[in-house]
């Protein structure tokens, strides 16, 4: 009779496939880590961020966003700025020409 410990029994208990997708889970956790710290720098939420650069079109896969943040803090800034700058855009489009309609209440009062 042979008897396994809990972890090899569980590991015998599932595919193998099920395990490849947990691998590539734990990276782009990691990545997504990776860029949420760097973009909190520069003063951007990890949401933010990635959806702005969404809205400008800018097409890089979180893993080469993750690279960025690492071994070029530059780039990673610029990218950083077009986002912020996007944001930005954003606010005011929504304010119009700064007048509000009666009866509407914004919490946006100015942002820079």
């Amino acid at each position: 009779m042979v008897l396994l410990s809990a972890p090899l029994w569980l590991r015998s208990r599932l595919s193998d496939r099920f395990w490849r997708v947990q691998e590539v889970l734990k990276y782009a956790r990691l990545w997504i880590t990776r860029i949420e710290a760097a973009s909190l720098e520069h003063g951007l939420k990890y949401s933010a961020f990635i959806s702005n650069l969404f809205k400008t079109q800018v097409e890089l896969n979180r893993k080469v966003i993750a690279d960025l943040a690492i071994y070029e803090p530059k780039t990673f800034k610029s990218l950083a700025a077009l986002a912020q700058r996007r944001r930005q855009e954003g606010f005011l489009a929504a304010l119009g020409d700064g007048k509000e309609p009666e009866g509407v209440f914004s919490r946006i009062v100015q942002h820079y």
